[in-house]
Protein backbone atom coordinates (compact mmCIF):
# COMPACT_ATOMS: atom_id res chain seq x y z
CA UNK A 1 0.00 0.00 0.00
CA UNK A 2 1.44 3.20 -0.93
CA UNK A 3 1.75 6.39 1.59
CA UNK A 4 2.49 9.89 1.59
CA UNK A 5 5.00 12.37 3.49
CA UNK A 6 4.41 15.91 3.12
CA UNK A 7 6.53 18.61 4.94
CA UNK A 8 4.73 22.04 5.78
CA UNK A 9 6.93 23.96 3.14
CA UNK A 10 5.27 21.51 0.33
CA UNK A 11 7.88 19.41 -0.57
CA UNK A 12 6.14 15.86 -0.88
CA UNK A 13 7.80 11.86 -0.87
CA UNK A 14 5.65 9.06 -1.87
CA UNK A 15 6.77 5.59 -0.45
CA UNK A 16 4.75 2.58 1.47
CA UNK A 17 3.13 1.79 4.09
CA UNK A 18 4.54 -0.32 6.98
CA UNK A 19 3.11 -0.37 10.82
CA UNK A 20 -0.10 1.23 11.36
CA UNK A 21 -2.34 2.58 8.67
CA UNK A 22 -3.84 6.16 9.59
CA UNK A 23 -2.03 9.64 9.55
CA UNK A 24 -0.43 11.26 11.67
CA UNK A 25 1.38 14.93 12.01
CA UNK A 26 4.18 15.98 14.20
CA UNK A 27 7.51 17.47 13.82
CA UNK A 28 10.09 15.66 11.50
CA UNK A 29 13.15 15.14 12.63
CA UNK A 30 16.15 13.12 12.04
CA UNK A 31 18.32 10.31 13.87
CA UNK A 32 21.86 9.33 12.37
CA UNK A 33 22.36 6.19 14.87
CA UNK A 34 22.64 3.03 13.45
CA UNK A 35 21.98 1.06 16.63
CA UNK A 36 19.46 1.62 19.13
CA UNK A 37 16.24 1.87 17.11
CA UNK A 38 13.91 0.54 19.43
CA UNK A 39 15.63 2.91 22.20
CA UNK A 40 14.50 5.80 19.98
CA UNK A 41 11.49 4.80 19.51
CA UNK A 42 10.12 4.61 22.88
CA UNK A 43 12.22 7.68 24.26
CA UNK A 44 9.41 9.75 25.41
CA UNK A 45 11.53 12.72 24.40
CA UNK A 46 10.31 12.06 20.97
CA UNK A 47 6.56 12.41 21.72
CA UNK A 48 4.65 14.31 18.87
CA UNK A 49 7.73 14.03 16.56
CA UNK A 50 7.75 12.38 13.15
CA UNK A 51 11.61 10.31 13.53
CA UNK A 52 13.54 10.01 9.60
CA UNK A 53 16.24 7.42 10.27
CA UNK A 54 19.76 7.97 8.35
CA UNK A 55 20.77 4.35 8.20
CA UNK A 56 18.77 2.81 5.29
CA UNK A 57 18.33 -0.56 6.78
CA UNK A 58 16.50 -0.49 10.36
CA UNK A 59 14.72 -3.28 12.08
CA UNK A 60 17.51 -6.34 11.54
CA UNK A 61 17.68 -7.07 15.39
CA UNK A 62 13.39 -7.09 15.69
CA UNK A 63 11.76 -6.07 19.21
CA UNK A 64 12.61 -7.46 22.32
CA UNK A 65 10.66 -6.65 25.81
CA UNK A 66 13.61 -5.62 27.49
CA UNK A 67 15.46 -2.60 25.76
CA UNK A 68 12.47 0.01 26.07
CA UNK A 69 13.21 3.12 27.28
CA UNK A 70 9.10 3.54 28.34
CA UNK A 71 5.98 1.64 28.23
CA UNK A 72 5.18 2.18 25.07
CA UNK A 73 6.62 3.70 21.21
CA UNK A 74 6.72 7.45 21.48
CA UNK A 75 7.08 9.06 18.15
CA UNK A 76 4.28 10.05 15.93
CA UNK A 77 5.81 8.62 13.03
CA UNK A 78 8.61 6.59 11.57
CA UNK A 79 10.18 7.31 8.38
CA UNK A 80 12.95 4.58 7.08
CA UNK A 81 14.48 3.57 3.24
CA UNK A 82 14.30 -0.20 4.34
CA UNK A 83 13.11 -1.89 6.64
CA UNK A 84 13.82 -5.63 7.72
CA UNK A 85 10.53 -7.17 7.94
CA UNK A 86 11.83 -10.47 9.26
CA UNK A 87 14.52 -9.84 11.85
CA UNK A 88 17.29 -12.30 13.24
CA UNK A 89 18.24 -11.88 16.90
CA UNK A 90 17.67 -14.89 19.34
CA UNK A 91 16.32 -11.51 21.42
CA UNK A 92 13.89 -10.83 19.04
CA UNK A 93 9.97 -11.38 19.83
CA UNK A 94 8.23 -9.52 17.06
CA UNK A 95 9.44 -7.39 14.24
CA UNK A 96 9.78 -3.76 13.75
CA UNK A 97 6.19 -3.42 11.87
CA UNK A 98 4.38 -5.28 14.07
CA UNK A 99 5.58 -3.28 16.50
CA UNK A 100 4.28 -0.24 14.86
CA UNK A 101 1.30 -1.63 14.14
CA UNK A 102 0.66 -2.80 17.66
CA UNK A 103 1.27 0.56 19.15
CA UNK A 104 -0.92 2.26 16.28
CA UNK A 105 2.19 4.42 15.10
CA UNK A 106 1.97 5.36 10.94
CA UNK A 107 5.33 4.48 9.12
CA UNK A 108 6.45 4.93 5.57
CA UNK A 109 9.43 3.07 4.17
CA UNK A 110 11.18 3.24 0.62
CA UNK A 111 11.37 6.73 1.09
CA UNK A 112 14.91 8.55 0.02
CA UNK A 113 15.55 9.35 3.39
CA UNK A 114 18.89 11.25 2.07
CA UNK A 115 17.29 13.79 0.79
CA UNK A 116 14.56 13.65 3.27
CA UNK A 117 17.49 14.97 5.73
CA UNK A 118 19.39 17.31 3.70
CA UNK A 119 16.20 19.14 3.49
CA UNK A 120 15.80 19.01 7.09
CA UNK A 121 19.54 20.38 7.28
CA UNK A 122 19.05 22.83 4.83
CA UNK A 123 15.42 24.12 6.18
CA UNK A 124 15.47 22.83 9.77
CA UNK A 125 13.07 20.78 11.87
CA UNK A 126 9.62 21.80 10.48
CA UNK A 127 5.96 20.19 10.85
CA UNK A 128 4.97 17.21 8.65
CA UNK A 129 2.34 15.15 7.74
CA UNK A 130 2.35 11.09 7.38
CA UNK A 131 -0.24 8.76 5.42
CA UNK A 132 -1.29 5.60 4.02
CA UNK A 133 -4.96 6.74 3.93
CA UNK A 134 -4.34 10.04 2.06
CA UNK A 135 -3.22 10.59 -1.91
CA UNK A 136 -3.68 14.31 -2.21
CA UNK A 137 -0.82 15.60 -1.37
CA UNK A 138 -2.50 19.70 -0.93
CA UNK A 139 -5.03 17.68 1.79
CA UNK A 140 -2.54 16.84 3.60
CA UNK A 141 -0.53 20.07 3.29
CA UNK A 142 -3.52 21.68 4.97
CA UNK A 143 -3.64 19.09 7.94
CA UNK A 144 -0.21 19.98 8.69
CA UNK A 145 -0.31 23.44 8.59
CA UNK A 146 -3.19 23.41 10.67
CA UNK A 147 -1.36 21.34 13.42
CA UNK A 148 0.39 22.94 16.26
CA UNK A 149 4.31 23.71 16.36
CA UNK A 150 7.06 22.64 18.81
CA UNK A 151 7.72 26.37 19.98
CA UNK A 152 5.41 26.91 22.86
CA UNK A 153 4.06 22.97 23.55
CA UNK A 154 4.38 22.40 26.72
CA UNK A 155 4.33 18.41 26.34
CA UNK A 156 5.88 16.87 29.56
CA UNK A 157 2.57 16.30 31.40
CA UNK A 158 1.74 14.10 28.70
CA UNK A 159 4.85 11.68 28.85
CA UNK A 160 5.05 11.79 32.47
CA UNK A 161 4.06 8.96 35.55
CA UNK A 162 0.70 9.85 36.73
CA UNK A 163 1.73 8.45 39.50
CA UNK A 164 4.87 8.06 42.03
CA UNK A 165 6.99 4.76 41.80
CA UNK A 166 10.22 3.71 43.43
CA UNK A 167 13.30 2.13 41.54
CA UNK A 168 14.96 0.55 44.72
CA UNK A 169 19.47 0.20 44.51
CA UNK A 170 20.84 -2.78 43.71
CA UNK A 171 22.38 -4.14 46.45
CA UNK A 172 23.32 -1.98 49.95
CA UNK A 173 21.43 1.07 49.79
CA UNK A 174 23.82 4.09 49.82
CA UNK A 175 21.87 7.15 48.80
CA UNK A 176 17.96 8.08 47.68
CA UNK A 177 17.34 10.59 44.85
CA UNK A 178 13.83 12.32 43.97
CA UNK A 179 13.56 12.73 40.50
CA UNK A 180 11.16 14.39 38.70
CA UNK A 181 9.81 12.77 35.33
CA UNK A 182 9.65 14.90 32.41
CA UNK A 183 9.86 12.29 30.14
CA UNK A 184 12.37 9.93 32.25
CA UNK A 185 14.12 7.04 30.21
CA UNK A 186 14.04 3.63 32.08
CA UNK A 187 18.01 3.55 31.91
CA UNK A 188 18.21 6.47 34.41
CA UNK A 189 16.95 5.09 37.53
CA UNK A 190 18.83 1.49 36.25
CA UNK A 191 22.07 3.26 36.24
CA UNK A 192 21.46 5.04 39.34
CA UNK A 193 20.18 1.30 40.95
CA UNK A 194 23.74 0.49 40.18
CA UNK A 195 25.25 2.97 41.97
CA UNK A 196 23.46 1.98 45.27
CA UNK A 197 20.30 4.75 44.80
CA UNK A 198 16.96 4.31 45.39
CA UNK A 199 15.21 6.54 43.49
CA UNK A 200 11.49 7.49 43.72
CA UNK A 201 10.42 9.26 40.21
CA UNK A 202 7.61 12.04 40.77
CA UNK A 203 5.15 13.18 38.58
CA UNK A 204 6.07 16.18 36.54
CA UNK A 205 3.74 18.51 38.39
CA UNK A 206 5.61 17.86 41.54
CA UNK A 207 6.74 20.37 43.33
CA UNK A 208 9.85 21.44 45.13
CA UNK A 209 7.96 20.68 48.48
CA UNK A 210 6.97 17.09 47.34
CA UNK A 211 10.43 16.50 46.00
CA UNK A 212 12.06 17.50 49.01
CA UNK A 213 9.35 16.12 51.10
CA UNK A 214 11.16 12.84 50.64
CA UNK A 215 14.35 14.37 52.24
CA UNK A 216 16.45 12.75 49.39
CA UNK A 217 20.10 12.87 49.01
CA UNK A 218 19.86 14.19 45.88
CA UNK A 219 17.36 15.71 42.86
CA UNK A 220 17.19 14.20 39.34
CA UNK A 221 15.56 16.18 36.39
CA UNK A 222 14.91 14.25 33.78
CA UNK A 223 14.57 14.16 29.68
CA UNK A 224 11.41 14.93 28.21
CA UNK A 225 9.89 16.81 24.86
CA UNK A 226 8.64 20.38 24.49
CA UNK A 227 9.86 23.87 24.60
CA UNK A 228 11.64 24.41 28.06
CA UNK A 229 10.29 27.99 27.69
CA UNK A 230 6.61 27.01 28.12
CA UNK A 231 7.42 24.71 31.18
CA UNK A 232 7.33 26.74 33.80
CA UNK A 233 6.20 24.51 36.78
CA UNK A 234 9.43 22.42 37.08
CA UNK A 235 11.71 25.48 36.56
CA UNK A 236 9.92 26.65 40.15
CA UNK A 237 10.19 23.11 41.56
CA UNK A 238 14.14 22.87 40.72
CA UNK A 239 14.46 26.71 42.27
CA UNK A 240 13.33 25.77 45.29
CA UNK A 241 15.54 22.90 45.23
CA UNK A 242 18.34 25.28 44.58
CA UNK A 243 17.22 27.26 47.41
CA UNK A 244 17.62 24.41 50.11
CA UNK A 245 21.14 23.40 48.75
CA UNK A 246 20.35 19.83 47.66
CA UNK A 247 22.33 18.30 44.93
CA UNK A 248 20.86 19.06 41.75
CA UNK A 249 21.95 16.78 38.51
CA UNK A 250 19.43 17.47 35.33
CA UNK A 251 19.82 15.88 31.66
CA UNK A 252 18.64 17.38 28.44
CA UNK A 253 15.63 18.88 29.27
CA UNK A 254 16.18 18.52 32.67
CA UNK A 255 18.81 20.76 32.03
CA UNK A 256 17.18 23.28 30.06
CA UNK A 257 15.00 23.43 33.13
CA UNK A 258 17.92 23.95 35.26
CA UNK A 259 18.95 26.64 32.77
CA UNK A 260 15.91 28.36 32.96
CA UNK A 261 15.34 28.13 36.79
CA UNK A 262 19.12 29.78 36.94
CA UNK A 263 17.84 33.19 34.89
CA UNK A 264 19.13 31.87 31.41
CA UNK A 265 16.72 31.76 28.58
CA UNK A 266 16.37 28.87 25.58
CA UNK A 267 16.21 28.57 22.09
CA UNK A 268 15.08 26.45 19.03
CA UNK A 269 17.81 24.90 17.23
CA UNK A 270 17.28 24.90 13.97
CA UNK A 271 17.29 20.92 13.32
CA UNK A 272 18.48 20.21 16.60
CA UNK A 273 20.95 16.91 17.93
CA UNK A 274 19.68 13.92 17.13
CA UNK A 275 21.96 10.64 17.34
CA UNK A 276 24.94 8.64 18.67
CA UNK A 277 28.01 10.71 17.24
CA UNK A 278 28.23 14.60 18.93
CA UNK A 279 31.24 15.26 20.10
CA UNK A 280 31.33 17.83 23.46
CA UNK A 281 34.39 18.94 25.40
CA UNK A 282 34.81 18.95 28.77
CA UNK A 283 35.61 22.27 29.75
CA UNK A 284 36.63 21.39 32.49
CA UNK A 285 39.06 18.50 31.54
CA UNK A 286 39.25 19.33 27.70
CA UNK A 287 38.55 15.73 27.03
CA UNK A 288 36.54 14.96 24.30
CA UNK A 289 33.53 12.60 24.10
CA UNK A 290 31.20 11.05 21.62
CA UNK A 291 27.37 11.26 22.90
CA UNK A 292 24.30 10.72 22.27
CA UNK A 293 21.46 13.75 21.73
CA UNK A 294 18.14 14.15 21.72
CA UNK A 295 17.27 17.59 21.41
CA UNK A 296 15.96 20.62 19.52
CA UNK A 297 16.15 23.30 22.34
CA UNK A 298 19.31 24.56 23.67
CA UNK A 299 20.30 26.97 26.56
CA UNK A 300 21.32 30.77 25.92
CA UNK A 301 23.69 31.14 28.31
CA UNK A 302 27.53 33.41 28.50
CA UNK A 303 30.51 30.98 29.51
CA UNK A 304 30.61 32.53 33.04
CA UNK A 305 27.53 34.25 34.79
CA UNK A 306 26.22 35.10 38.61
CA UNK A 307 23.05 34.37 39.22
CA UNK A 308 20.58 34.78 41.90
CA UNK A 309 21.84 31.03 43.02
CA UNK A 310 25.89 32.08 42.60
CA UNK A 311 28.50 31.21 39.87
CA UNK A 312 27.87 29.25 36.93
CA UNK A 313 29.70 28.40 34.21
CA UNK A 314 29.24 26.71 30.80
CA UNK A 315 30.91 23.35 31.70
CA UNK A 316 30.24 21.34 28.36
CA UNK A 317 30.39 22.69 24.53
CA UNK A 318 29.30 20.78 21.19
CA UNK A 319 32.60 20.88 19.24
CA UNK A 320 30.05 20.71 15.78
CA UNK A 321 28.44 23.77 16.73
CA UNK A 322 28.96 25.56 20.14
CA UNK A 323 25.83 24.75 21.36
CA UNK A 324 26.13 24.70 25.43
CA UNK A 325 26.02 21.37 26.32
CA UNK A 326 26.65 21.44 30.02
CA UNK A 327 26.45 23.87 33.26
CA UNK A 328 27.80 23.62 36.63
CA UNK A 329 26.96 25.86 39.55
CA UNK A 330 30.68 26.50 41.44
CA UNK A 331 28.05 28.00 44.55
CA UNK A 332 25.66 25.12 44.62
CA UNK A 333 25.78 21.14 44.47
CA UNK A 334 24.13 21.42 40.50
CA UNK A 335 25.20 20.38 37.92
CA UNK A 336 23.38 19.56 34.48
CA UNK A 337 24.36 18.15 30.49
CA UNK A 338 22.31 18.61 27.28
CA UNK A 339 23.12 14.87 26.21
CA UNK A 340 22.53 11.77 27.19
CA UNK A 341 24.71 9.28 29.83
CA UNK A 342 22.55 7.26 30.17
CA UNK A 343 22.02 5.90 26.32
CA UNK A 344 21.60 2.40 26.08
CA UNK A 345 22.71 1.40 23.19
CA UNK A 346 25.92 4.05 24.03
CA UNK A 347 28.45 5.65 23.91
CA UNK A 348 28.75 5.37 26.78
CA UNK A 349 31.66 8.11 27.19
CA UNK A 350 30.15 10.27 29.60
CA UNK A 351 28.89 7.78 32.39
CA UNK A 352 31.16 8.83 34.86
CA UNK A 353 28.68 11.86 35.31
CA UNK A 354 26.54 9.43 37.26
CA UNK A 355 29.50 8.91 39.34
CA UNK A 356 29.88 12.37 39.93
CA UNK A 357 26.21 12.74 40.62
CA UNK A 358 26.60 10.04 43.59
CA UNK A 359 30.12 11.88 45.29
CA UNK A 360 28.03 14.72 45.56
CA UNK A 361 25.51 13.32 47.28
CA UNK A 362 28.39 11.31 49.59
CA UNK A 363 29.18 14.85 51.00
CA UNK A 364 25.49 15.09 52.92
Amino acid sequence: MSALLVLEDGRTFRGEAFGALGESVGEAVFATGMTGYQETLTDPSYHRQVVVMTAPHVGNTGINDEDAESGRVQVAGYVVRDPTLTPSSWRSSRSLPDELERAGVVGVSGVDTRALTRHLRERGAMRVGVSSVESDPEALLARVLAAPGMLGADLAHEVSTREPYVVPADGPKRHVVAALDLGIKRMTPALLARRGVETHVLPAWSSADDLLALDPDGVFVSNGPGDPAATDGPVEAVRGVLAAGVPLFGICFGNQILGRALGFGTYKLRYGHRGINQPVRDNATGRVQVTAHNHGFAVDAPPEADTGFGRVVVSHVNLNDGVVEGLRCLDRPAFGVQYHPEAAAGPHDAAYLFDRFAEQMGGR
